[in-house]
């Protein structure tokens, strides 16, 4: 396992901006979703919901009236456990077990172009993402959202209930082509990075951050943080070892995400 990188402190927060600051003074930005976008998200995600339940009620339909047919007494009773357990999971489970499995993102937020993530840039954990969606019990109050919406709407920036007891915001996905490099060499460095693409946004945008900034580092702190991104990158571009400074690979992993991604 690469060594984590040094833990991000939360910065300024404003009704649109989500910067954050590292120890270093490395600075990442993000841009975070409006109570707009959330709700177009959740509408998503419950149409979804919808879709499934009406399938789960005629199956429960079916085997219930086969139940009867068969005088089968108690198989009412266990039809009704298994859908109260089965709802339940459908209404809150199925936030958590999305955010967990795809890094905060729902099909809903996914189709939108957001994610949730912890106020300090790092991805939710199990629990937290757990957390987070069972305080929707309390965010639908009284109905449609209301208690969450008008949390939301007198924070700085919009966050219900849940996101503020696990210290979360939604930000907006962006787009590769929206990346502008920060930084520029004379020429691409000698590297062949063949698969750049399993390279992320955020994996890209932090290198473009560090390459940017670098220049403002002490020669010991921008060395350190070299090697501590190399190593988290690195990995998921299978890349071998090369006899060249952290700052060139990293270098030449920017510039192959870049051109993966057709931007030039």
């Amino acid at each position: 396992m690469p060594p984590p990188l040094p833990e991000f402190t939360a910065g300024l927060v404003t009704s649109d901006r989500h910067t954050i600051e590292t120890p270093e003074q490395m600075v990442l930005d993000f841009p975070v979703a409006g109570i707009g976008s959330r709700f177009l998200a959740l509408a998503v995600d419950t149409l979804i919901q919808a879709g499934v339940a009406i399938v789960f009620v005629l199956i429960v339909a079916v085997l219930g009236v086969s139940g009867t047919w068969f005088g089968l007494e108690q198989h009412s009773i266990w039809l009704a456990a298994a859908a109260g357990f089965f709802f339940f999971v459908l209404l809150y489970g199925y936030f958590a077990i999305f955010e967990i499995l795809w890094n905060g993102q729902t099909p809903g937020k996914r189709i939108v172009g957001i994610r949730v993530v912890k106020d300090t840039g790092r991805p939710l954990t199990a629990a937290e993402a757990i957390g987070r969606n069972l305080m929707r019990i309390v965010d639908q109050l009284p109905g449609f959202y209301g208690v969450g919406m008008l949390v939301a709407l007198i924070g700085s920036i919009p966050k219900r209930l849940g996101d503020l007891v696990v210290g979360a915001v939604v930000v907006r996905e962006t787009s590769f082509h929206q990346v502008k490099p920060l930084w520029q060499t004379e020429a691409p460095p000698p590297l062949a990075i063949p698969d750049a693409s399993l390279l992320t946004m955020e994996d890209l945008k932090l290198l473009d951050t560090f390459l940017h900034r670098r220049h403002d580092l002490t020669p010991d702190v921008r060395a350190r943080m070299a090697d501590q991104i190399l190593a988290r990158v690195a990995h998921k571009v299978a890349l071998p070892p090369v006899a060249l400074p952290a700052e060139m690979i990293l270098e030449a992993l920017a510039y192959a995400r870049r051109s993966a991604a057709g931007m030039g």
